[in-house]
């Protein structure tokens, strides 16, 4: 009888291992699966990234994504520690890459972005038409702004009105200023290089209000913890004698 039981266990054990084993190879092998780079890249440079997306087909979820990292978390952490801290490991690889995905894309660098309306400025100065500047500029735009620059520009070059041609630049946080002064001057006749100078000002301005606060803010956290480590010396040398002594003179009138 007991040889039956331990011949089932024993049979029992490798299956379960290779069943696991199995299920985290196929999620690792779906995290790292390839697709068609370079048919990627010649729609996006035809078509546009947006588009490109659109035309290249299918693609896995990015809904999967957290899925798949909390199953391959939680399997080694199963075949090594059990089902119990597989099932907590798995929860935590899942929120955390969930809460990692849905951040949207970063700002773009304020100075670089300063720089790249300096150069729209100058272009328009220079007598450049105003698409052509746009499109000039939008070469070393960061890349979210780039986008917008380059669909503005096609549509001021094919004559649309400035309200419609600058709407894309209006739902980007990076461009909207511009695009707000842009339909102002298109309104009132005010030059778009004066707005782009103002622009690059201000942003310049604060980039280096934000420096300071964040300069005194690291001095706060530096001077902290070096106070904290003066501390007990400031209270034995300097605190605790004169304590000492006012207690003694108190006890001696006593």
């Amino acid at each position: 009888m007991e040889t039956a039981v331990s011949g089932g266990s024993g049979i029992g054990g490798p299956p379960m291992i290779g069943y696991a084993a199995s299920a985290f190879l196929l999620s690792l092998a779906l995290l790292v699966l390839p697709g068609p780079i370079t048919a990627r890249v010649r729609l996006a440079l035809v078509f546009g990234p947006s588009e490109a997306a659109a035309r290249h087909g299918p693609r896995l979820p990015a809904e999967w994504l957290p899925a798949l990292v909390g199953i391959s978390a939680g399997v080694p952490a199963g075949m090594l520690f059990g089902w119990v801290p597989a099932l907590v490991v798995s929860v935590v690889a899942f929120l955390w890459c969930r809460r990692t995905t849905r951040r949207g894309p970063p700002p773009p660098d304020p100075l670089t972005l300063a720089a790249t309306w300096d150069l729209l400025a100058a272009s328009l100065r220079a007598g450049l038409p105003v698409p052509t500047a746009i499109r000039a500029v939008a070469s070393v735009a960061p890349p979210g702004c780039a986008d917008v620059l380059r669909r503005t520009a096609e549509l001021l070059a094919l004559g649309s009105d400035p309200v419609q041609a600058w709407a894309p630049a209006l739902a980007d946080p990076a461009t909207e200023p511009l695009a707000r002064g842009a339909r102002r001057s298109a309104r009132s006749g005010t030059a778009l290089a004066e707005v782009a100078d103002g622009l690059a000002q201000r942003i310049r301005a604060t980039a280096a209000d934000t420096a300071e606060v964040r300069a005194q803010r690291a001095a706060v956290l530096i001077t902290g913890p070096l106070g904290l480590c003066f501390l007990p010396a400031f209270l034995c040398l300097g605190v605790v004698p004169v304590v000492v002594g006012l207690a003694g003179r108190l006890l001696i009138s006593w």
